[in-house]
């Protein structure tokens, strides 16, 4: 079962907005947002809850792709999030996360017995590439004992 299909399956909120998870790697993940006039705003755009949906489910997607391997000591949770609506979305959008520290890093910081915390950046684009919105999640990965 690959990252997307996995959250698609656990988290259903994905599940509710038809999330497609195009790429999900440890370098980046991708996650499109189809246009649905059942999640559109008041100006015929996707509402803002549904986009900050898309975006936190991208960082979610790049979290469990870069540290899958340490699921069985620590839980990913994400600390806090801010966005910033850019310009406005219309049709359908595309969330594009990438981590904001070193696998390696916050790995070691988890081996040390810390409970280490990353940024994750998020992009939100329209089909045209124009940004519409950016966002950061804050992450941690609370060990498990």
């Amino acid at each position: 079962m690959t990252v997307g299909e996995m959250l698609v399956a656990t988290v259903p909120m994905a599940r509710t907005l038809n999330l497609e998870f195009l790429e999900t790697t440890a370098e980046r993940a991708v996650v499109r947002l189809p246009d649905q006039a059942e999640y559109h705003n008041h100006v015929g755009g996707p509402h803002a809850g549904a986009m900050f949906t898309l975006a936190e489910s991208a960082s979610g997607a790049i979290v469990i792709a870069a540290f899958g391997d340490q699921m069985s000591r620590a839980v990913p949770l994400a600390v806090k999030a801010e966005i910033g609506y850019k310009k406005l979305a219309l049709g359908e959008v595309t969330a594009t996360a990438t981590l904001g520290r070193p696998i390696a890093e916050v790995v070691a910081q988890l081996d040390a017995g810390e409970r280490p915390e990353f940024p994750v950046a998020i992009e939100i684009r329209r089909a045209d590439g124009a940004v519409t919105g950016e966002m950061t999640v804050v992450w941690t990965l609370r060990p498990n004992s």
